[in-house]
């Protein structure tokens, strides 16, 4: 798109000088009267406010005359603006003005009815410039290779709304399908994350920043954007903090996806945050002037990614977004901002079949977890994966935490009842950690099994590959021995991070004893020797489990235990929103719907199977739903919780699990022992949570376990109970939640 320059600045008090130049000539200049300019400014901001704004529906004849208006100001009586308008392909319109004339939204401009931005053959893009340097910089050479993103969406407790943040990385991954981003994520949330995975990547690896969350301005008038602490709690940033958290790695766009990101505080008397991060380096930035609706974000990202991974510009990359949110009718079509230096604004990357164009070579995680039968995923795509943000970051923080530090591990147990997603979330790390290698088995691993790691592992060279093979190999030396080679930093893994993980644990490789279960005697040999190479070695490779059942850690080794709670409320919205059968706008009858949602109770794989069930036509849902809902554990595809699991325990265990089924929300064991008042409480619970009777979870601002009783179990342990006994089971619970949480908060324990 050519390029014009537009000029605003007060030469005296009362005057201001208007200059627009184009393709290096002389530039056209006009004079203003203030008081016109400050007239321009006032009915703009009466006309233009949030709740103005809120009130106007998409086509607005308001809108469209507060365009003319500002067409017309620019226009002048000379009419200079109107030869410069549609000619294709149209225009970029850098705006150098002071902070009330910047702050005007531009993007409305309308010529004789039609809005000058969305145009279909000379679309105008409005730029707000700054610096007052006039010369743009050299281009940088697009890069031969996919689009590189880093991601990160920022989501602390306690503030609401609580963003889709995972539909926006899936439309961006579905929109830039055809020719790849490699779009890695920052899971942390916090500055401290962002400067990390900046630093280890490098500078100008990155393409794009893509900033998603909630912003606002401080009582001070400081625009702010609302991160997280490392425990997730809010915690602001200022552009000036963000900037430096990229100090030395600034990628060409920083997109900052959040409500008044773009908005210049009190009318323009103090920058946006979009302006200050340009201030503060960023060659360009979006941003939104106002609030903006979730699925319009998603959509004009999406739009926006898909233009550049193709290997457009990023002037029309912006300008096709806008056009995309336009066409399909969404208000907040002309609420997104682009604030620059003097960088062209140039394409990042070549289009897909440039020749030699590099490729993404590391396939989607959950292409790792197959059938053995099928070949199909057993797990939620990348894309379908919604939730678990808390359970994600402690993993993560385990998994990349240095040997010899407090909390380090060598594995990593994910551990819960069946159909809550261990395996799942383990896909999820891999994606999350696209620095290590995977090695996945599924089920029983014995030894000739777990010597196909050399064949899942991709190593730099053909010498390393046939030299791992032959340490697997050789069944002279101790496995030990082989594997402490293996990853030493001189050995064929020892440049080579892994992930090497268990799926399915309790499938093979555990044994029941005394009521519990141990390591079979081949994994007995394997998982031991495994676990102490990581640790000798110092190697950054590290181990993740899936497993119903809890097993002792091996002597020397350690082990982290992270269990999964059913999907929260937020969650679970978000999973229904995915299913075509269960999500609010189906055609199913909404009361078998209703009863469906109800009957999983917040089982994602459950929900799932419903999904499926509740659209066959030859069966009889209403029937089925009533099956479910009086004996739920029947239909599981996996019975994990039948009936002679539940009865082989202890009958105090069995009451304790009735009691506490009474509270409906996850609770620490100090209201447990307080609705199971015996000797053996403690006991109790930690025999329960081993078998996954009831889920153990983390409350995220105490760090200390909670406990939960799924719904899936009310059928089989609400007849344990006598009403009297039911009715004391809650009054305790009561006294003993309100004592916790009202009463006596010095040490807060949360059920959100």
């Amino acid at each position: 798109m050519d390029s014009y320059e537009l000029e605003i600045f007060e030469q005296t008090s009362s005057y201001y000088e208007l200059r627009l130049s184009a393709g290096g000539g002389p530039p056209k200049t006009r004079g203003l009267d203030k008081a016109a300019v400050d007239h321009l400014i006032a009915m703009v901001e009466r006309d233009y406010s949030q709740h103005a704004v809120a009130q106007k529906v998409f086509g607005s004849p308001q809108l469209s005359e507060l365009g003319a208006k500002l067409a017309a100001f620019l226009d002048g009586d000379e009419r200079w603006l109107t030869p410069v308008l549609g000619q294709p392909p149209g225009i970029t319109l850098r705006i150098t003005a002071a902070e009330r004339l910047r702050h005007l939204p531009w993007e409305l401009l309308t010529a004789d009815g039609s809005y000058l931005t969305v145009s279909s053959h000379a679309p105008l893009l409005p730029l707000r410039a700054i610096g007052t340097s006039t010369a743009l910089k050299t281009p940088i050479a697009p890069g031969n290779r996919p689009l590189r993103v880093l991601f990160m969406a920022t989501s602390p407790e306690g503030v609401e709304p609580v963003l889709n943040y995972e539909a926006e990385e899936a439309a961006i991954l579905s929109a830039t399908s055809r020719t790849g981003t490699d779009l890695v994520v920052e899971e942390s949330g916090t500055l401290e994350g962002l400067r990390f995975l900046s630093r280890d990547y490098g500078a100008g690896y990155f393409d794009v920043l893509h900033l998603s969350g909630h912003a606002a301005i401080s009582a001070s008038g400081q625009p702010t954007f609302l991160m997280e602490d490392e425990f997730g709690r809010l915690a602001y940033a200022t552009a000036d903090q963000i900037a430096q958290a990229m100090v030395g790695h600034r990628p060409r766009l920083v997109f900052v996806s959040g409500c008044l990101t773009g908005n210049a505080p009190d009318a323009g008397t103090f920058p946006s945050m979009s302006e200050s991060l340009v201030r503060a380096g960023a060659p360009t930035v979006l941003g939104w002037a106002l609030p903006v609706g979730d699925v319009s974000a998603t959509e004009f990202a999406a739009q926006l990614y898909q233009t550049l991974a193709d290997g457009g510009p990023l002037d029309r990359a912006v300008v096709e977004a806008r056009q995309h949110l336009y066409a399909h009718k969404r208000g907040n079509w002309h609420l997104l901002r682009v604030y620059a230096d003097r960088s062209p604004l140039a394409p990042m990357v070549t289009p897909l079949h440039t020749n030699r164009r590099a490729r993404i070579d590391i396939r989607p995680a959950d292409q790792e977890f197959l059938d053995p039968q099928t070949q199909l995923s057993r797990v939620a795509s990348r894309a379908a994966f919604v939730g678990r943000r808390r359970v994600i970051q402690r993993c993560l923080r385990t998994l990349k935490k240095p040997h010899g530090s407090d909390g380090a591990a060598q594995a990593l147990v994910l551990h819960g009842m069946g159909g809550l997603g261990k395996s799942s979330l383990a896909s999820r790390l891999l994606e999350r950690m696209p620095t290590h290698q995977r090695v996945v088995w599924y089920g029983r691993v014995d030894l000739t099994k777990f010597r196909e790691l050399t064949t899942k592992v991709k190593l730099p060279t053909l010498a390393q590959e046939i030299e791992a093979a032959e340490l697997l190999d050789n069944s002279q030396a101790p496995l030990a021995a082989r594997l402490r080679h293996l990853l030493h930093v001189d050995g064929p893994l020892g440049q080579t991070p892994c992930l090497f993980v268990f799926d399915d644990f309790e499938d093979g490789n555990l044994d029941e004893r005394d009521g519990g279960h141990v390591l079979s005697a081949e994994m007995a040999e394997i998982l031991p020797a495994l676990l102490k190479a990581i640790r000798g070695t110092g190697s950054p490779s590290r181990v993740i489990i899936t497993s119903r059942y809890r097993f002792p850690a091996p002597a020397g080794t350690t082990v982290v235990v992270e269990s999964l709670e059913t999907l929260t409320g937020i969650e679970q919205a978000k999973k229904i929103a995915n299913l075509p059968n269960l999500r609010p706008d189906s055609s199913i009858n909404p009361d078998i719907r209703r009863r469906a949602i109800e009957a999983a109770a917040g089982n994602p794989r459950l929900l799932d199977w419903l999904d499926l069930i509740i659209a066959d036509t030859s069966l009889d849902i209403e029937s089925l739903i009533t099956a479910i809902e009086s004996e739920a554990d029947r239909f599981r595809r996996e019975t994990i919780l039948a009936k002679n699991l539940l009865s082989s325990q202890a009958p105090e265990l069995q009451k304790m699990l009735a009691k506490v089924n009474v509270i409906e929300l996850p609770v620490p064991a100090e209201t447990v022992k307080a609705v199971h008042d015996h000797p053996d409480a403690t006991g109790h619970i930690e025999r329960a949570a081993q078998l996954g009777l009831v889920e153990e979870g983390t409350d995220p601002e105490t760090r200390e376990p909670r406990y939960y009783v799924s719904n899936v179990l009310r059928p089989l342990i609400r007849p344990l109970l006598t009403d009297d006994e039911y009715t004391a089971a809650c009054a305790a619970a009561a006294r003993s939640l309100h004592k916790l949480w009202v009463t006596d908060p010095a040490t807060p324990t949360s059920a959100s």
